[in-house]
């Protein structure tokens, strides 16, 4: 898995938590996502984005600023909201809030959906099919931390 480029998918709630924590899985994540490694690529859907503002203003109006300041650091790429006939065609898979969560994974490419979401996405984890493997923050950093260090290493 070192030699390819891995492209992670954040999902919303591993954003906020990463954000708003300073320990934990999802922080360890956005943490190591600033370090730019050539490995990596972070990404997220433009409804993510929306989610996130839309829950900052309504419970977390402080936490505004970080947020500001420290997306910009994650360099991800977003990626555009889902089209009506790609979420219609996924529509059933999983919860209607997340079908555009799905969408833009698949949308971008992702080896990896990393979130904190157990109930509506517990489903999808038992189903094969998708390009992609859905995993906890934790269970994210059980595969990617040894990778990195053999990288390391072997520089």
């Amino acid at each position: 898995m070192a030699k390819k480029e891995v492209r992670i998918f954040l999902d919303s709630n591993v954003i906020l938590s990463g954000l708003i924590s300073e320990t934990g899985s999802p922080r360890i994540i956005l943490d190591i996502i600033t370090l730019k490694l050539p490995m990596l690529h972070a990404l997220t859907g433009r409804y993510n984005i929306i989610e996130i503002e839309r829950n900052l203003k309504k419970k977390m109006p402080a936490a505004i600023p970080v947020y500001k300041e420290y997306l910009p650091k994650l360099n991800l790429e977003i990626i555009p909201m889902p089209s009506a006939t790609m979420i219609k065609n996924l529509s059933g898979h999983t919860s209607d809030k997340d079908v555009p969560v799905l969408a833009s994974a698949l949308a971008g490419k992702a080896d990896f959906l990393v979130t904190g979401d157990k109930k509506d996405f517990a489903k999808l984890r038992m189903k094969s099919g998708y390009p992609f493997k859905i995993v906890s923050p934790s269970e994210f950093l059980e595969v990617i931390l040894p990778e990195i260090f053999k990288t390391i290493e072997a520089d």
